[in-house]
């Protein structure tokens, strides 16, 4: 059997024609509805003259334009790259020339960045949804396809989706997808989790996130209705909850945390019952969160993902006992974790930490034309994740720090995200990070960088004092430097190689 991710939209349609595949602003579409305009939208792609292996750029907002486009170019082989919204111009500018679009779909607010693209990169056409600017209306372009089935192209290896990584260390690199990737994590999602036919899940996190697409394409798979919300915030995600009786859906922890502030008063007329758990990642989830949550009758799933995994890695339900919420649970159905002493293929035994290794039918194909990043993370058909963590002796994954980010002071391993989360629960500290400054000495010693709340103090002797009594002599910070904000990239990632540079000069 050849997997193509367009087919198994057809296949929905077909089984489940009248059951509500997407909910959005102004719109509501069965899954014979969404699967004809995929097809619409495939043949208004190949009237435009692109073929199999060509690719497509999305700078949209979670709307069904964004995902009737993935599906249409999947059935006939186009590439689809989903671009981060926050970029700038020229971030854009070097991902679209990268993956060489042809054609880009931008959702109408984003005008202004579509118009500095204009002439700067590969893209020939230009497809606005809404508003004003370059290009044609999307839904104009549909119109000029027939809603029968295309003739297909690509299929199993093939890619399918390109995802750009953050790129905390350089450049981003676009991780292909395959159809069958996309095939196996869907299964992975809907076999390890509650995730069942006639569901109603709520899109909250952005497309552009493995967070975000992969649940989207899982419930196309198994047949859930996705409710898209194009931007966050909490008392419209109550409220959508309530009116959309969705059951499910994914979030970050800085989410249930806004969520959780929601005063009673807003939402105690709204019928929640319909929800029946929350799936929650991208970092770790504090325990005091799950634990609230839990108190106030909500289910966390904490998911432990990667976007060279095609999304969901492991995942800790409640299930496995809150004294296991600290790990980030067991692998998904199909999906293998191992621990590796970094640089090597020597497996370690349970408890020890080393770099967590994937292996299964999620791994992605590898960089696009960037072999020597490939090289570098494919071994023997697993990924390396780059991740320090170890695994229980019941199974559980526990994702320790980066390992990029361990320090060696001395001899002895330091993980800053160990000592971030001491010093992250000081009520004056807004946000920190830790990295490792060069020593003559000791090779390395760790400095904090802190970011103060409003009108709040804190002198080093106190970082250092509450190192002291908290954590072991050797990974005590030697130096605080207090600054303004702690820089990040367009996804909120730290970005800990501007701090080693700061600390190198």
């Amino acid at each position: 059997m050849h997997f193509n991710l367009g087919q198994i939209l057809a296949n929905r349609a077909f089984l489940s024609p009248t059951l509500e595949a997407c909910v959005g602003d102004g719109y509501r579409f069965d899954y014979r509805q969404a699967n004809a305009r995929a097809n619409r939208f495939a043949a208004a792609l190949i009237g435009l003259g692109l073929a199999a292996g060509d690719r497509i750029a999305l700078l949209c907002k979670n709307n069904e334009h964004a995902t009737c486009a993935l599906y249409g170019a999947a059935k006939v082989g186009i590439i689809t790259a989903i671009l981060n919204w926050r970029l700038t111009a020229p971030e854009l500018e070097y991902i679209l020339n990268d993956c060489g679009a042809r054609l880009l779909i931008y959702d109408g607010e984003f005008a202004p960045v579509a118009e500095a693209l204009r002439g700067v990169t590969a893209v020939e056409t230009f497809v606005r949804r809404g508003g004003q600017g370059p290009g044609t209306e999307f839904e104009d372009l549909l119109t000029k396809g027939k809603g029968a089935e295309p003739v297909y192209a690509g299929a199993d290896d093939d890619p399918c989706v390109l995802m750009y990584t953050s790129g905390t260390t350089g450049k981003p690199k676009g991780a292909m997808i395959s159809h069958r990737n996309t095939f196996w994590a869907s299964i992975g999602l809907t076999h390890t989790l509650r995730w069942a036919h006639k569901d109603r899940y709520l899109l909250t996190a952005p497309l552009f996130h493995i967070g975000g697409l992969a649940p989207v394409l899982a419930n196309v798979h198994v047949g859930v209705t996705t409710v898209y919300l194009p931007d966050f915030h909490p008392v419209t995600v109550f409220e959508t909850i309530a009116r959309e009786r969705v059951n499910f859906l994914m979030t970050v922890p800085l989410m249930l945390q806004a969520m959780a502030m929601v005063p009673p008063t807003m939402t105690e007329k709204l019928d929640l019952t319909c929800l029946r758990h929350f799936v929650c990642g991208a970092s770790p989830v504090p325990e005091s969160l799950i634990r609230l949550y839990d108190q106030k009758g909500f289910r966390i799933a904490q998911v432990y993902g990667a976007t060279e995994y095609t999304g969901a890695i492991t995942f800790w339900t409640n299930d496995m006992g809150l004294d296991k919420c600290a790990s980030a649970g067991k692998p998904v159905f199909h999906g293998d974790v191992k621990v590796f002493k970094p640089g090597t293929n020597h497996e370690l035994p349970a408890d020890e930490v080393g770099e967590l290794c994937l292996f299964g039918p999620q791994v992605f194909q590898g960089y696009w034309r960037n072999p020597e990043a490939t090289e570098a993370a494919l071994v023997d058909g697993c990924f390396r994740s780059g991740d320090l963590g170890k695994i229980d002796g019941d199974g559980c994954v526990y994702v320790i720090d980066r390992l990029k980010d361990m320090i060696i002071s001395g001899g002895e391993n330091i993980y800053p995200a160990e000592i971030e989360a001491v010093l992250a629960a000081h009520p004056a500290v807004a946000e920190v990070a830790v990295a490792g400054k060069p020593d003559e000495r000791w090779g390395e010693i760790p400095v904090a960088f802190i970011a103060l709340k409003p009108e709040k103090k804190l002198t080093e002797a106190e970082v250092i004092g509450l190192c002291r009594d908290r954590l072991a002599g050797f990974k005590c910070v030697k130096e605080v430097r207090f600054v303004e904000a702690i820089p990040k990239n367009a996804t909120g990632k730290m970005l800990k190689n501007e701090l080693r540079r700061t600390l190198a000069r």
